[in-house]
């Protein structure tokens, strides 16, 4: 046993004889799933602890449809009592749990693992969670998660399905440190957010680590397993830049891949330093119907660069919507998914002002097209932040156009009522004030008013939560569409 985990046993076991850590009620209450109550996702994320890391293990046997074997260790802190101990985890068998080092009982209900300790546990001590489980790639993609490609696995997890491939707490309120480690057959590359630390070869295997240096929430894991290359140049500073692409796509990908560090100059003139440890660019050969900000390696499909359907400023252009995530998303995480405008708008904005540039659509014209259609998309899916919930018994689609183009909308109208110096310095004191944290609508708000110099409140309320889209400071003869009339149930 390593000499942290016997101090870590040593210090709760001097606990317990002490009285601190009560016996388990005498008629404990049902396991049952539970969440923290987000509009849009009530049943993720769990009350009672904070996670601090998570260690992940992963060993891929080299079908991409076959479960690998696992072992997520998670180091938290309790923030209350607990006699259980709630996991987001589905799409995978649980063989074992231990807590603090002590074999522990467990349950599933739902898609939540229910871990019952030995002895209830206090607010305020450490919690050290070792699960022994399979990570199954599951008979399809369509609910996220794992996702196959031509020669192995890649990961999309956005909103909701990191726990379909590990057991955590899958809330982006609650981000973590996070290390991977992946064992592979020798012929196959593996590789994961963050920067390599470490490789150990054993017999005809391969196991990789990779560490973040930054928190990171659930959703923004990645993991790729494949016949890759992995391709390495430098960015603003000597930042290390790392693609990692089929091997047979090299001289294809290059000239798109050599123009990340322009992109990534261009950002930080927006809005300042880059915030993490690293970047690149995951080109899968699948097909998903997005891209996604994965934090340090954001995935894209390969057809995205391969075909000939888009101009090069679009292609461009949704590269730096990706990057742009890096800061506004995963840097700074919605603390809510009713925050999600916070992401989509701002990778938006700095989408259509880089295609701008590049010989793409006018911003301003975009923003009237979308000011146009503004009106339909609240009738449709609710304001920017505050989107409609699913209906009973239908999934949630919240990745809707009111939160992308509604959501720069937005912010251009901020920029026309502040105007351009203001609306810069909130972009560079945002990224750099909420820097590695989760932060609100109500955050943003508050911020804009500081660096603006007056209440913003009731002028953002009515762009962010109005049913009706505002008149458009600077542009009084812009008309928003009537919503289409909902159509009447056909019983």
């Amino acid at each position: 046993m390593p000499p942290s985990l016997r101090r870590l046993r040593t210090v709760l076991l001097a606990t317990a004889s002490a009285g601190l850590i009560a016996a388990a009620p005498p008629a404990p209450v049902p396991p049952a799933a539970l969440g923290i109550g987000d509009p849009l996702f009530p049943t993720l994320g769990n009350p009672g602890y904070d996670v601090l890391s998570y260690d992940i293990g992963l060993t891929y046997g080299g079908r991409n449809t076959e479960p690998l074997d696992a072992t997520t260790v998670i180091r938290a802190r309790t923030t209350e009592p607990l006699d259980r101990i709630n996991l987001d985890f589905a799409r995978g068998e649980v063989r074992s749990v231990e807590v603090n080092g002590f074999t522990a009982g467990f349950t599933t209900e739902a898609e939540d693992l229910i871990v019952t300790p030995p002895a209830r546990l206090p607010a305020g001590v450490p919690l050290r969670l070792t699960v022994r489980h399979t990570s199954d790639p599951g008979p399809s993609t369509d609910s996220g998660g794992w996702v196959r490609t031509r020669d192995g696995l890649a990961m999309a997890n956005q909103a909701d399905a990191a726990h379909r491939v590990f057991p955590c707490n899958d809330h982006p309120s609650d981000k973590a440190y996070v290390t991977f480690r992946i064992t592979t057959p020798d012929a196959l590359t593996a590789v994961a957010n963050g920067l390599p630390a470490g490789v150990r070869h054993r017999g005809t295997t391969t196991t990789r680590t990779f560490r973040t240096e930054h928190p990171m929430a659930t959703e923004l894991a990645q993991v790729s397993i494949g016949t890759s290359a992995v391709l390495r140049r430098e960015g603003p500073g000597g930042l290390p830049l790392r693609d990692v692409v089929p091997a047979a796509d090299q001289a294809v990908l290059e000239p798109w891949l050599s123009r990340t560090p322009a992109q990534m100059e261009w950002m930080e003139r927006q809005v300042g330093p880059y915030p993490f440890e690293t970047y690149g660019l995951l080109v899968a050969d699948t097909v998903t119907g997005f891209e996604l900000e994965t934090q340090t390696l954001s995935l894209f499909e390969r057809r995205l660069f391969t075909e000939e359907a888009h101009p090069a400023w679009h292609v461009e252009s949704v590269m730096v919507h990706e990057l742009a995530h890096q800061w506004f998303g995963d840097s700074v995480s919605p603390a809510s998914w009713s925050d999600l405008w916070l992401n989509e708008g701002h990778a938006s904005w700095y989408e259509a002002r880089y295609a701008e540039e590049r010989g793409g659509p006018a911003l301003e014209r975009r923003m009237r097209d979308a000011y146009t259609r503004s009106d339909g998309w609240r009738a449709a899916g609710g304001p920017p932040a505050r989107p409609l919930p699913p209906e009973p018994g239908q999934k949630l689609d919240l990745f809707r156009p009111v939160v992308y183009d509604g959501g720069a909308l937005v912010l251009y109208a901020l920029r026309q009522e502040i105007g351009a110096p203001a609306f810069d310095r909130l972009e560079r004191a945002w990224t750099r004030r909420y820097r590695d944290a989760s932060a609100t609508t109500s955050d943003f708000v508050r911020l804009a008013s500081q660096e603006a110099g007056r209440d913003l409140t009731a002028f953002l309320d009515g762009w962010l939560h109005g049913e009706r889209t505002p008149a458009m400071p600077g542009h009084p003869e812009w008309r928003a569409a009537a919503p289409a009339p909902t159509p009447s149930p056909t019983g």
